[in-house]
């Protein structure tokens, strides 16, 4: 089994920055998409940023330009840069990440226990 632990939360004031990081550790087999989503109080979780096979990033709307995936396959772990925060960027932050959707078959998914990031003056 993967376990994910995102690090890198905390309180922060509008239109400032911040770095998230997620290790991962356990049976790892392959690292083919990790991303990030997000909830804030009242809403869903939805698609933050996404790194998947061969390198390809997706970033949800209400980001792009703000927020820059990457990951170090080597150690296990997905960064997301994040800039110009504002209150709307509140929310718990989850790390997730697939294994095995590169072949084109089944493949395993896990989420990290999130992260809160507060963004208020």
């Amino acid at each position: 089994q993967v376990q994910l632990v995102e690090s890198g939360g905390g309180l922060v004031q509008p239109g400032g920055s911040l770095e998230l990081s997620c290790a991962a550790s356990g049976d790892i087999f392959s690292m083919d998409v990790m991303a990030w989503y997000r909830q804030s109080s009242g809403k869903g979780r939805e698609l933050v940023a996404r790194i998947g096979c061969g390198g390809k990033e997706v970033y949800g709307d209400s980001v792009k330009g703000r927020f820059t995936i990457s990951r170090d396959g080597a150690k296990h772990m997905v960064f997301l840069q994040m800039s110009s925060l504002t209150p709307e960027d509140t929310a718990v932050y989850y790390c997730y990440v697939e294994m095995g959707s590169c072949l084109g078959s089944a493949y395993f998914e896990y989420w990290g226990p999130g992260t809160q990031i507060t963004v208020s003056s």
